[in-house]
């Protein structure tokens, strides 16, 4: 078995908040393949990742460094309210197995939060968990606003957070 180098502390990643328009092409692609590693692969869960609504929304990636290769260590999504739904949605978290075990979750949401209340202040977040992370979510101010329900095979609630609002 190949020793892991050690994961590098969330302050050493390299931090990017970028429109959709702005990610190159590679960025995209790492953006893509962490999701369906993630999501598709790991979670064993077949569902259309590729939605429609990474064009309209900001994106969050930690890079971070593994035997030299710069590699996609964490990810998620923000998108911007609008006339059907006034909320700030975050969506999308994921983390890479290389780079688990250093709170990468928590410095995402710390990022994604004070990014939404500069840029929007006053508008609730909303986000769809899987249920098995309510306590996570929790932690940030997210509480339940619905009940579990099935999402592609996987137990998912709705959570939201009033935090900034007027």
């Amino acid at each position: 078995m190949i020793a892991q180098p050690p994961a590098l502390p969330t302050a050493q990643l390299d931090w990017q908040w970028t429109a959709f328009d702005a990610l190159s092409s590679r960025d995209v692609y790492e953006m893509l393949r962490l999701r369906s590693a993630v999501f598709v692969v790991e979670q064993n869960c077949v569902y259309g990742d590729i939605d429609g609504l990474d064009g309209d929304a900001w994106h969050l990636l930690a890079w971070g460094e593994r035997y030299g290769v710069r590699e996609l260590a964490g990810y998620l999504r923000v998108l911007l309210p609008d006339a059907e739904d006034p909320d700030v949605r975050i969506g999308r978290v994921v983390t890479s197995q290389n780079f688990r075990g250093i709170k990468l979750g928590n410095g995402l949401l710390e990022r994604a939060i004070a990014h939404i209340a500069r840029q929007w202040p006053g508008v609730p977040m909303r986000l769809h968990a899987q249920a098995h992370l309510q306590k996570f979510y929790g932690a940030f101010g997210f509480e339940p606003v619905s009940e579990i329900h099935d999402e592609d095979g996987i137990p998912h609630v709705w959570m939201r957070s009033e935090q900034g609002a007027a």
